[in-house]
């Protein structure tokens, strides 16, 4: 279909079925004007051609704090924030992307080498994921795209991890009739990233962008991860699934997120092991001094924190299989404490007059009590938390945050049942 076509399409109601899977029969509407924007400028710049419409979501993250960088378990979900683009097929080699906020440069795909002065661009990402699917025997080719994101940057929903996913599924779609398996999308977005991107990273993030549902997943053979999709609503048990933005700045916080894996891996190092993975808790208990006198206190901590934290991930995601939503909330405070006192990623040990994460998990406190369940989300130290709240307390609990974080500060989530996909 033209570009007009597929607005009068979506015009005539044929797209809402499709709009109920991926965002909910709520947001039907809200859904159909922001298609109907984002096919309109399309038009403009891409003219009124033959095209697909894709969507590919952010993620959430829902048990496994900092487990995957020590090759652990994380349990993780597929959202319905999402870049929606439109595309047309090209004969050329060239990639042309445009996005409201982004001046890329086009991509010429029969250069794929590494481009240092690509570092930290979306020409990078582009181009490397092309990389990826070359070095896997897959077929590539160019495109014009027009897209819209409302997946929040920084704030631990995976904008990079969801773009990946998006570029992966195109070149899928128009190039390899839909044979590659999201696992391997993941991994060539991980790639790119890694190599292109010039970004180190786990894998957690674009797998639960591109699997969909709640993921669960073990790290432990890392090119091999073991992954499970399990569907799970927690709106059907009388939950929302709210991130709460707290404002506060990600500047200067690099250090920070690299001592965490920097410290768990020094404990691993005394045990002659790379991560803490290849550790059990009874070693860690046996080596405490030894631990606290070559390396000091926050390293245990951590480690003890990460030996938990990936068996309880376990333990969450065998819940959300049984349908057991005490079990899963129960696990959910149990994983934020841990952050908190062990992991320590909540406040910023540099700056003791601005601990916005902790006033918010303090306020879930006070609304939820011991309904529901509330724990830092991410990487920590700024950007969000979340929470499972009560349908009767999600007006309360709104009011509460937004009085302290400013209005719109609170994300009501929706669990998204596929990752990467073409809408029509």
């Amino acid at each position: 279909m033209t570009i007009s076509e597929i607005i009068k399409y979506i015009n005539a109601g044929k797209l809402d079925d499709r709009l109920s899977f991926l965002y909910g029969e709520n947001a039907i509407t809200s859904q159909k004007d922001r298609y109907l924007q984002v096919l309109d400028c399309a038009k403009k710049i891409l003219g009124d051609v033959e095209a697909i419409l894709f969507s590919a979501p952010g993620r959430t993250e829902v048990g496994g704090n900092h487990t995957d960088h020590q090759l652990g378990a994380v349990v993780a979900a597929s959202i319905d924030l999402d870049v929606i683009a439109v595309v047309t097929k090209q004969e050329s080699n060239i990639v042309e992307y445009y996005a409201d906020g982004f001046d890329v440069h086009p991509v010429d795909l029969s250069d794929l080498t590494i481009h240092e002065n690509e570092k930290n661009t979306t020409e990078a990402l582009i181009r490397g994921i092309a990389a990826g699917f070359q070095k896997q025997e897959y077929n590539y080719g160019g495109f014009k795209a027009y897209a819209q994101s409302n997946v929040l940057s920084g704030g631990g929903m995976s904008s990079s991890a969801a773009f990946e996913v998006l570029i992966g599924t195109i070149f899928n779609a128009l190039y390899n009739k839909y044979m590659i398996t999201s696992v391997d999308i993941a991994k060539i977005g991980q790639f790119a990233e890694n190599q292109y991107f010039m970004k180190a990273s786990g894998l957690l993030d674009q797998m639960a962008c591109s699997i969909g549902s709640f993921a669960s997943m073990d790290f432990k053979n890392p090119k091999n991860p073991e992954v499970e999709s399990i569907p799970f609503n927690p709106m059907d048990y009388g939950y929302q699934l709210i991130l709460t933005d707290v404002k506060a700045s990600h500047a200067d916080l690099s250090d920070e997120y690299s001592a965490i894996p920097y410290e768990m891996k020094s404990v691993a190092k005394l045990f002659g092991k790379e991560v803490v993975s290849e550790l059990t808790l009874d070693q860690l208990a046996m080596n405490v001094h030894q631990i606290r006198t070559e390396l000091g206190d926050r390293p245990f901590l951590r480690a003890y924190h990460f030996l938990n934290e990936t068996h309880r991930a376990k333990l969450q995601a065998q819940a959300l299989k049984d349908k057991d939503i005490a079990t899963f909330l129960k696990l959910v405070k149990e994983s934020g404490q841990s952050s908190y006192m062990y992991l320590q990623n909540v406040l910023n040990p540099t700056d003791h007059q601005n601990q916005a994460l902790g006033v918010a998990l303090a306020l879930s406190q006070m609304v939820l009590k011991d309904d529901g369940a509330y724990r830092v989300h991410g990487g920590g130290f700024a950007g969000t938390i979340q929470a499972y709240v009560p349908v009767k307390k999600v007006q309360e609990y709104i009011q509460t945050m937004e009085s302290s974080f400013g209005k719109d500060c609170c994300y009501i989530l929706r669990i998204r049942p596929c990752g990467g996909v073409k809408v029509i």
